[in-house]
């Protein structure tokens, strides 16, 4: 048997933090050679980091990740390493992959598929290799080949598909099946979505079984550049099973695992295919010596795996809660203030915040924790000490919200207080009437006196925020972001949006699970009931005029059904009115047309919002930021004749 033993990595990596993140990168090296490891698979850009944006194009920024490559290459002894850089040549910068053996750098793959859609933007930053093509680049005083490479490392012959060119339809591991490839690194910066990693496991299960190699994943890990969550989940692969398969949505910096897997069953597959031939046809094969270790005990290639399937509502607790975690400490922030106001939005902020610390104190360790959170001093704090709500009244607000907030921020263990704002509205309002000369009145000014107690909210945590050297968190979610049901500088406020990218009819129901169900490491939040029990409101208006959200706008459901047939797919109006007859039934044709009017103007004339939201996560490839997936135009004609027409 041809043994070999494999290891791929989980890596929370930081844009530019050249000393992190090479630090973490030689501690995933050094825990592979305890392991007696033989190849270590790291992450797409790991050494820079995948989030740098247009820093990628400075020539210090390629200079400093070689000069961390020349670092990291001599404590390789022993061991095949692949590991991702940006690569300066003529002038371009290619995405490559560093294959490093024995503490000799052999030579640099470059990406051929460039992700340029969604989230993505690297043809802004990179060119994309051609295939078939290599040269020679110098490096550290002598020449290197780069391009679209194989490595003969001994008698193991290994290729690439990094990230995006496992995703396209003719992705090169089709043509490293048929010249005798072993093994294929696949090192990745794949970001979560909801559902993806079904996706990603069907994708290397089926590289590993079509094109009879040994297949490995390796994945970012974490909040890594503020936006984009990584949930890692690396894998290996072996004649079509899942061997091994790393953690997801882990709080640790570093996670690698191993498996040993025998290369002479690949091998046997590829014999029995009649069609492959030997001739590399264009490929250039880098040869070197390499004194693989024995290994006695393959890992069982014939065990199914179990897929690491969660259920949507854990997907989206385990991503947000890492993604705040990594937030705070990246930010050096001192915890966070929420403007708790009793409803649906806030009360889920809040216990986002506080599961993000219940899941750090069940994986950290007081040694991890302190490691990662020096800032805040010695000992381990309590939540108190990193969440402090404030609910703010005034003449509108009731007593069932003012409750819920008090009941569910001292069931969390937050630091809690309650404000009186309603003299500070009444200040600003006095100052508009003597300047229009007139009275302020519900009947004439509606928008203007809901809009002046919202903000009135903000300055006052927003002083917290700065006395605590604490991290704001707005409370807006995507579905308000859609048709700008929201108060500038008001319930928008804030340094970070963390549920700007989800739904309110999810969120709603999400609370409800969390309120009776939750799940393994995620306890139940009983005092959500005082809050679920609500119909959610703004709470702006006079008591007696019974303000609800959906009353204002639309069901939920009907509004986020619109909002992705007419974002996310494109349709006109009138697809949207048809669509939505057939999906909702029980409502009136008439009714269903004016919520399509209604999403429509409301969509046209935000844009100007949501270009001013904090950043969001983003926990879906249909996200509403304009400054990543979904751009459109601040002025723009409202889709004027397409509404006339419907």
């Amino acid at each position: 048997m041809k043994l070999i033993h494999i290891a791929t990595s989980n890596v929370n990596q930081t844009p530019l933090d050249w000393n992190g993140n090479l630090q973490r990168l030689l501690r995933c090296i050094s825990q592979a050679q305890e392991k007696n490891v033989s190849l270590l698979c790291l992450p797409e850009l790991a050494i820079t980091g995948y989030g740098c944006e247009d820093q990628f194009l400075a020539p210090a920024t390629t200079a400093q990740a070689l000069e961390s490559l020349e670092k990291l290459i001599p404590l390789t002894k022993g061991i095949a390493v692949a590991v991702g850089l940006p690569l300066r040549h003529q002038n371009a910068i290619y995405n490559t992959v560093a294959m490093i053996a024995d503490g000799d750098l052999l030579g640099f793959y470059a990406k051929q598929n460039l992700a340029g859609d969604g989230l993505h933007y690297e043809p802004r930053w990179f060119r994309p290799w051609p295939e078939n093509v290599f040269l020679e680049v110098s490096v550290f005083g002598k020449q290197v080949p780069l391009g679209d490479l194989l490595f003969d490392i001994g008698d193991v012959r290994i290729g690439f598909e990094v990230c995006e060119d496992a995703w396209v339809a003719d992705r090169p591991g089709r043509r490293y099946a048929e010249y005798g490839v072993d093994i294929i690194l696949n090192p990745s910066a794949s970001h979560f979505a909801f559902g993806k990693q079904e996706i990603r496991e069907q994708l290397v299960r089926e590289g590993s079984r079509s094109f009879g190699v040994t297949y490995v994943y390796a994945n970012l890990l974490g909040n890594e550049a503020g936006r984009i969550i990584y949930d890692g989940g690396s894998m290996i692969a072996s004649n079509g099973n899942l061997v091994a398969q790393g953690e997801r949505f882990s709080f640790h910096e570093t996670h690698i695992i191993t498996a040993v897997v025998d290369l002479d069953l690949h091998r046997l597959s590829q014999a029995k295919t009649a069609s492959r031939h030997i001739d590399l046809n264009g490929f250039t094969a880098i040869q070197t010596d390499f004194d693989w270790p024995i290994e006695s005990h393959p890992t069982d290639t014939t065990e199914i795996m179990p897929a690491c399937r969660l259920s949507k509502e854990v997907e989206f607790t385990r991503a947000v809660t890492l993604g705040l975690f990594d937030y705070m400490r990246k930010s050096h922030s001192h915890g966070f203030v929420i403007s708790l106001s009793g409803g649906a939005d806030s009360a889920a902020v809040a216990c986002l915040v506080a599961l993000m610390f219940q899941i750090a104190d069940q994986e950290l360790s007081p040694d991890d924790w302190q490691g990662r959170m020096s800032y805040l001093g010695d000992k381990m704090p309590e939540l108190k000490d990193l969440l402090i709500c404030i609910y703010q009244a005034t003449e509108n607000s009731g007593d069932t919200t003012r409750q819920a907030a008090r009941t569910l921020a001292q069931a969390l263990g937050a630091e809690y207080a309650e404000w009186q704002v309603q003299d500070t509205v009444d200040q600003y309002t006095e100052l508009a009437e003597k300047t229009i000369g007139r009275p302020l009145t519900w009947e004439k000014d509606d928008i203007t006196l809901q809009n002046i107690q919202a903000r009135v909210r903000a300055p006052g945590v927003w002083m917290l925020a700065n006395i605590r050297n604490a991290l704001l968190l707005a409370t807006s979610n995507r579905s308000e972001a859609a048709v700008g049901y929201a108060t500038m500088d008001g319930d928008t406020c804030g340094g970070l949006s963390p549920i700007a990218g989800i739904d309110k009819a999810f969120l709603r129901h999400w609370l409800r699970w969390l309120e009776k169900e939750g799940a393994a490491g995620i306890a139940t939040i009983p005092a959500l009931k005082v809050v679920n029990e609500q119909q959610p409101t703004a709470e702006l208006r006079p008591t007696d005029q019974q303000q609800s959200d959906e009353g204002d706008l639309m069901p939920y459901p009907i509004l986020d059904q619109i909002e992705r047939w007419a974002i996310r797919d494109k349709k006109a109006p009138a697809e949207v009115y048809q669509l939505l007859i057939h999906r909702f039934i029980d409502h009136q044709p008439d009714t269903l047309k004016k919520y399509v009017i209604h999403f429509f103007r409301l969509w046209s004339r935000n844009q100007w919002k949501r270009e001013r939201y904090a950043p969001s996560f983003h926990l879906d490839d249909e996200n509403l930021d304009p400054k990543t997936w979904c751009r459109f135009p601040i002025l723009n004609a409202g889709f004027e004749k397409e509404l006339q027409a419907l």
